[in-house]
Protein backbone atom coordinates (compact mmCIF):
# COMPACT_ATOMS: atom_id res chain seq x y z
CA UNK A 1 0.00 0.00 0.00
CA UNK A 2 1.16 3.37 -0.44
CA UNK A 3 0.53 6.89 1.24
CA UNK A 4 1.72 9.70 -0.94
CA UNK A 5 0.81 12.54 1.00
CA UNK A 6 1.97 15.17 -1.20
CA UNK A 7 -1.95 14.33 -2.65
CA UNK A 8 -3.11 16.44 0.35
CA UNK A 9 -2.67 19.81 0.79
CA UNK A 10 -0.49 20.79 3.20
CA UNK A 11 2.85 22.44 4.92
CA UNK A 12 4.67 19.50 4.19
CA UNK A 13 4.89 20.37 0.18
CA UNK A 14 6.36 23.29 1.75
CA UNK A 15 9.28 21.66 3.39
CA UNK A 16 9.46 19.20 0.15
CA UNK A 17 9.63 22.48 -1.86
CA UNK A 18 12.46 23.72 0.26
CA UNK A 19 14.43 21.00 -0.08
CA UNK A 20 13.68 20.59 -3.63
CA UNK A 21 15.21 24.63 -4.33
CA UNK A 22 18.43 24.25 -5.86
CA UNK A 23 19.30 27.77 -3.80
CA UNK A 24 17.64 26.85 -0.11
CA UNK A 25 19.15 23.81 0.17
CA UNK A 26 22.13 25.21 -0.17
CA UNK A 27 21.59 26.05 4.37
CA UNK A 28 22.45 22.49 5.65
CA UNK A 29 20.25 23.42 8.73
CA UNK A 30 17.33 24.37 7.38
CA UNK A 31 17.90 20.95 4.75
CA UNK A 32 18.12 19.01 8.17
CA UNK A 33 15.66 20.67 9.79
CA UNK A 34 13.00 19.61 7.01
CA UNK A 35 13.91 16.73 6.61
CA UNK A 36 13.26 16.21 10.55
CA UNK A 37 9.71 17.65 9.70
CA UNK A 38 8.95 15.42 7.25
CA UNK A 39 9.94 12.86 9.43
CA UNK A 40 7.56 14.19 12.47
CA UNK A 41 4.64 14.47 10.14
CA UNK A 42 4.75 10.80 8.44
CA UNK A 43 5.14 9.79 12.17
CA UNK A 44 1.91 11.66 13.45
CA UNK A 45 0.35 10.04 10.35
CA UNK A 46 1.55 6.34 11.48
CA UNK A 47 0.20 7.09 14.99
CA UNK A 48 -2.86 6.82 13.62
CA UNK A 49 -2.63 3.26 12.36
CA UNK A 50 -1.55 2.15 16.00
CA UNK A 51 -3.71 0.13 18.30
CA UNK A 52 -4.08 2.25 21.39
CA UNK A 53 -5.43 1.32 25.16
CA UNK A 54 -7.49 3.54 27.66
CA UNK A 55 -5.77 4.61 30.77
CA UNK A 56 -6.32 6.40 33.96
CA UNK A 57 -4.43 9.31 34.77
CA UNK A 58 -4.31 11.38 37.68
CA UNK A 59 -4.33 14.99 37.44
CA UNK A 60 -3.80 17.70 39.98
CA UNK A 61 -7.74 18.21 40.24
CA UNK A 62 -8.91 14.72 39.53
CA UNK A 63 -8.54 11.25 37.14
CA UNK A 64 -8.55 11.32 33.31
CA UNK A 65 -9.36 8.66 30.86
CA UNK A 66 -7.09 9.18 28.36
CA UNK A 67 -5.71 6.91 25.25
CA UNK A 68 -2.13 5.58 25.33
CA UNK A 69 -0.19 3.45 22.66
CA UNK A 70 -0.47 -0.76 23.26
CA UNK A 71 2.23 -1.23 20.59
CA UNK A 72 5.78 -1.28 20.61
CA UNK A 73 7.45 0.92 17.98
CA UNK A 74 11.35 -0.14 16.35
CA UNK A 75 12.55 2.89 14.21
CA UNK A 76 15.27 1.59 11.59
CA UNK A 77 16.88 4.12 9.42
CA UNK A 78 19.47 3.98 6.94
CA UNK A 79 22.76 5.90 7.53
CA UNK A 80 23.70 8.24 6.46
CA UNK A 81 20.83 10.40 4.48
CA UNK A 82 18.48 8.93 7.31
CA UNK A 83 19.78 10.26 10.17
CA UNK A 84 17.91 13.49 11.04
CA UNK A 85 14.79 11.91 9.60
CA UNK A 86 14.99 9.29 11.97
CA UNK A 87 15.10 12.18 15.02
CA UNK A 88 11.70 13.77 13.40
CA UNK A 89 10.35 10.07 14.09
CA UNK A 90 12.12 9.91 17.65
CA UNK A 91 10.77 13.22 18.57
CA UNK A 92 7.13 11.94 17.93
CA UNK A 93 7.56 8.02 18.88
CA UNK A 94 10.06 9.07 21.89
CA UNK A 95 9.94 5.57 23.41
CA UNK A 96 10.64 3.92 20.66
CA UNK A 97 13.67 1.30 20.41
CA UNK A 98 16.15 2.08 17.20
CA UNK A 99 18.08 0.31 14.62
CA UNK A 100 20.77 1.56 12.39
CA UNK A 101 22.25 -0.12 8.93
CA UNK A 102 24.75 1.00 6.70
CA UNK A 103 23.84 0.24 3.39
CA UNK A 104 25.37 1.81 0.27
CA UNK A 105 26.05 1.29 -3.63
CA UNK A 106 28.98 -0.52 -4.39
CA UNK A 107 29.57 0.65 -7.88
CA UNK A 108 31.63 -1.43 -10.92
CA UNK A 109 33.31 -0.37 -13.31
CA UNK A 110 30.79 -1.50 -16.16
CA UNK A 111 28.07 0.95 -14.47
CA UNK A 112 26.46 -1.70 -12.35
CA UNK A 113 26.19 -1.79 -8.34
CA UNK A 114 25.22 -3.97 -5.62
CA UNK A 115 24.38 -3.13 -2.48
CA UNK A 116 26.83 -3.28 0.41
CA UNK A 117 25.67 -3.77 3.84
CA UNK A 118 28.60 -3.16 6.30
CA UNK A 119 26.70 -2.58 9.90
CA UNK A 120 23.40 -3.31 11.33
CA UNK A 121 22.13 -2.61 14.91
CA UNK A 122 19.15 -3.83 16.03
CA UNK A 123 16.55 -4.97 18.97
CA UNK A 124 14.21 -7.58 18.91
CA UNK A 125 11.18 -7.04 16.52
CA UNK A 126 9.05 -10.05 16.87
CA UNK A 127 5.64 -8.86 17.48
CA UNK A 128 6.61 -5.24 16.95
CA UNK A 129 5.78 -2.07 14.52
CA UNK A 130 9.21 -1.62 12.26
CA UNK A 131 9.56 1.97 10.81
CA UNK A 132 12.41 1.82 8.40
CA UNK A 133 13.51 4.84 7.07
CA UNK A 134 15.28 6.62 4.29
CA UNK A 135 15.07 9.71 2.56
CA UNK A 136 15.27 8.58 -1.06
CA UNK A 137 13.64 5.23 -1.67
CA UNK A 138 15.19 4.82 -5.76
CA UNK A 139 15.25 1.30 -7.36
CA UNK A 140 14.10 0.12 -3.83
CA UNK A 141 17.46 -2.27 -3.92
CA UNK A 142 18.63 -1.03 -0.14
CA UNK A 143 15.99 -0.93 1.27
CA UNK A 144 14.19 -4.65 0.10
CA UNK A 145 18.06 -5.78 1.37
CA UNK A 146 17.84 -3.77 4.64
CA UNK A 147 14.46 -5.49 5.32
CA UNK A 148 15.67 -8.54 4.39
CA UNK A 149 18.51 -8.29 6.90
CA UNK A 150 16.37 -7.36 9.36
CA UNK A 151 13.95 -10.29 9.38
CA UNK A 152 16.55 -12.09 10.77
CA UNK A 153 16.01 -10.30 14.73
CA UNK A 154 12.19 -10.94 14.68
CA UNK A 155 9.07 -10.73 12.65
CA UNK A 156 7.30 -7.75 12.99
CA UNK A 157 3.44 -7.18 13.44
CA UNK A 158 3.72 -4.74 11.03
CA UNK A 159 6.22 -2.80 8.46
CA UNK A 160 5.78 0.95 7.74
CA UNK A 161 8.49 2.31 5.38
CA UNK A 162 8.92 6.06 5.02
CA UNK A 163 10.50 7.77 2.49
CA UNK A 164 10.99 11.88 1.96
CA UNK A 165 10.70 11.23 -2.08
CA UNK A 166 10.36 8.16 -4.08
CA UNK A 167 10.30 6.81 -6.97
CA UNK A 168 7.72 5.07 -9.13
CA UNK A 169 9.96 2.12 -9.80
CA UNK A 170 10.90 1.83 -6.08
CA UNK A 171 7.85 1.78 -5.04
CA UNK A 172 6.55 -1.30 -7.69
CA UNK A 173 10.13 -3.21 -6.49
CA UNK A 174 9.45 -2.79 -2.63
CA UNK A 175 6.05 -3.59 -3.27
CA UNK A 176 7.03 -6.98 -5.08
CA UNK A 177 9.25 -8.52 -2.68
CA UNK A 178 7.50 -6.81 1.05
CA UNK A 179 3.74 -6.82 -0.49
CA UNK A 180 1.80 -6.21 2.81
CA UNK A 181 4.35 -2.77 3.82
CA UNK A 182 2.99 0.17 4.30
CA UNK A 183 4.84 2.80 2.15
CA UNK A 184 4.72 6.52 3.03
CA UNK A 185 6.56 8.69 1.05
CA UNK A 186 5.82 13.00 1.11
CA UNK A 187 6.60 12.73 -2.76
CA UNK A 188 6.76 10.88 -5.73
CA UNK A 189 8.69 11.09 -8.68
CA UNK A 190 8.55 9.39 -12.09
CA UNK A 191 11.76 9.42 -13.45
CA UNK A 192 15.16 7.23 -12.50
CA UNK A 193 18.03 8.00 -14.76
CA UNK A 194 20.57 5.54 -15.80
CA UNK A 195 22.57 6.21 -12.65
CA UNK A 196 19.38 5.14 -10.62
CA UNK A 197 18.95 8.67 -8.92
CA UNK A 198 15.53 10.27 -8.82
CA UNK A 199 14.13 13.02 -11.67
CA UNK A 200 13.68 16.18 -10.41
CA UNK A 201 14.44 14.33 -7.12
CA UNK A 202 16.51 16.49 -4.71
CA UNK A 203 19.73 15.36 -5.26
CA UNK A 204 22.07 13.44 -2.77
CA UNK A 205 20.60 13.76 0.03
CA UNK A 206 23.24 12.64 2.20
CA UNK A 207 25.77 15.11 1.16
CA UNK A 208 23.16 17.35 1.37
CA UNK A 209 22.28 17.17 5.08
CA UNK A 210 26.24 16.43 6.12
CA UNK A 211 29.05 17.66 3.11
CA UNK A 212 30.40 16.00 -0.03
CA UNK A 213 31.76 12.46 0.14
CA UNK A 214 34.88 11.23 -1.46
CA UNK A 215 32.87 7.85 -2.28
CA UNK A 216 30.76 7.84 -5.46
Amino acid sequence: MLKDLSKNASVLNEYVAEMRDAEKQKDRLRFRSNIKRCGQMIAYEISKTLKYREQEVETPLGVAECEVMDQGVVIASVMRAGLPFHQGFLDVFDKADNAFVSAYRKHHKDGTFEIDLQYLTCPNLEGRVLILCDAMLATGASLHKTLEYLENYGKPSKVHIATVISSTDGVKYIRRYHSKAIIWTCALDEELTARSYIVPGLGDAGDLSFGEKLQE
